[in-house]
């Protein structure tokens, strides 16, 4: 069983501080961060295996790469509402977010009620956890029905006109990503993105327009005839 300690350690090991003014032009907030690699992280968190006591733990030292780490090790099973309430709450940059939505989050079967909750919230990065979580949902998860996703449009409707940089982005990302699963959901996905181009906001105008650049483009359309 590790500790605290020796993740912090081996994390420390392998932090290169000087990435920090790189990472931050991408967007992602590097106060209490270390500069470590995700690829670095992954190889950690299969060292340590699943353990949701340290995930727990691991989380409240509010580091960067520890909160990414805790979302790798932590127990889908053992995730509990109010734990993921308390882990959104603290979510401050859009990598700590995709990466615990698609290592932890995604794989609750609160899931859907949290992309339901989230998404009226005001909050940027609790907002941006919703619409992340469709996108990784839509991504990932082969088994679910076309219908729960197609039940999901009109929340990313009501999404796309949040101007924010990292709300908008992850609205996008979730459209996009339902659209590319099959033909039926790249029909009704488009058909959605032409609604939210006649929202009056710009970025309802942007999100519209690159999902329906990459939803019609040829190579999509190819892929999912095939």
């Amino acid at each position: 069983m590790a500790s605290v300690e020796e993740v912090l350690d081996k994390l420390q090991s392998k932090a290169k501080p000087e990435q920090l003014t790189g990472m931050a032009k991408y967007g992602i907030t590097i106060e209490q961060r270390l500069g470590v690699s995700v690829p670095d992280m992954r190889k950690l968190a299969k060292e340590i295996g699943k353990d949701h006591k340290l995930a727990l733990d691991l989380w409240k030292t509010a580091i960067a790469e520890a909160r990414i780490v805790a979302g790798m090790v932590g127990d889908p099973a053992k995730l509990t509402e109010e734990q993921m309430e308390d882990w959104v709450k603290d979510i401050n940059s859009w990598d700590v977010c995709d990466q615990v939505c698609m290592n932890l989050f995604e794989k609750n079967q609160l899931a859907w009620k949290k992309i339901i909750d989230w998404s009226e919230r005001e909050e940027e990065f609790v907002k941006r956890t919703a619409f992340s979580l469709v996108a990784c949902l839509a991504w990932h998860d082969k088994k679910v029905s076309d219908e729960k996703f197609i039940e999901l449009l009109p929340v990313i409707i009501r999404g796309a006109t949040d101007e924010r940089n990292f709300v908008k982005k992850a609205v996008n990302w979730a459209l996009r990503n339902i659209g590319k699963r099959n033909l039926k959901l790249n029909e009704a996905a488009i058909n959605a993105a032409k609604e939210i181009k006649q929202l009056d906001s710009k970025a309802a105008r942007w999100i519209a327009a690159d999902a329906i650049r990459e939803l019609e483009s040829d190579a999509i359309q190819s892929r999912l005839s095939r």
